[in-house]
């Protein structure tokens, strides 16, 4: 059946419904209608017919199917009776999930330019670093401030300054030959 728009007939989407899908992209699968909004126009589809803890979810705008076709009825895939969400499981994923988000934001400086992030980024590859606003923290004793130039290294004991300074210049001659090499 070709489907025009949003003219599809609501039995036809109804929740259940497993549908087999071309859309306008030339994309062909099946899929379980999880619901319907009729004001966005947007289907939310269950890929497959594979049931278990992890399932493909997809989004589609009605105008984006070219036909469908009806595959048979079955049982809403959301029965709260049926239907298990692993809350503290959720819950965890969530909180890793920002915990890494608030660690990536912390390696990331403010008010540097792109060649400083690109010494922090190659110094965090083998050593401890962190942001003190614009300076460079390398293992909470070596400091590198701008211009972040191996002389611009203070503190720490000599091997962990020499470290620093060597990726320092390693890094420099690395961004060098690639911004002559464009």
């Amino acid at each position: 059946m070709a489907m025009e728009g949003s003219n599809a007939n609501a039995e036809e989407l109804a929740v259940g419904c497993f549908l087999s899908i071309k859309t306008t992209f030339g994309d062909e699968f099946q899929a379980q209608v999880i619901t319907f909004d009729r004001p966005s126009n947007i289907l939310v589809l269950q890929e497959g017919s594979k049931s278990g803890p992890r399932r493909n979810i997809r989004l589609l705008k009605a105008n984006y199917i070219k036909e469908f076709s009806l595959l048979g009825h079955a049982e809403d895939p959301l029965d709260v009776k049926k239907c298990f969400l692993d809350l503290n499981t959720l819950q965890a994923r969530e909180e890793s999930a920002i915990r890494q988000a608030e660690t990536d934001a912390e390696r990331i400086g403010v008010g540097v330019t792109s060649q400083a992030q690109s010494i922090f980024d190659a110094l965090s590859k083998t050593l401890p670093v962190r942001w003190d606003k614009t300076v460079i923290v390398v293992m909470n004793e070596v400091r590198v401030s701008s211009p972040y130039l191996p002389e611009s290294v203070r503190g720490g004991t000599p091997a962990a300054n020499d470290r620093v300074k060597k990726v320092i210049e390693f890094e420099r001659k690395r961004l060098q030959a690639r911004s002559s090499g464009q």
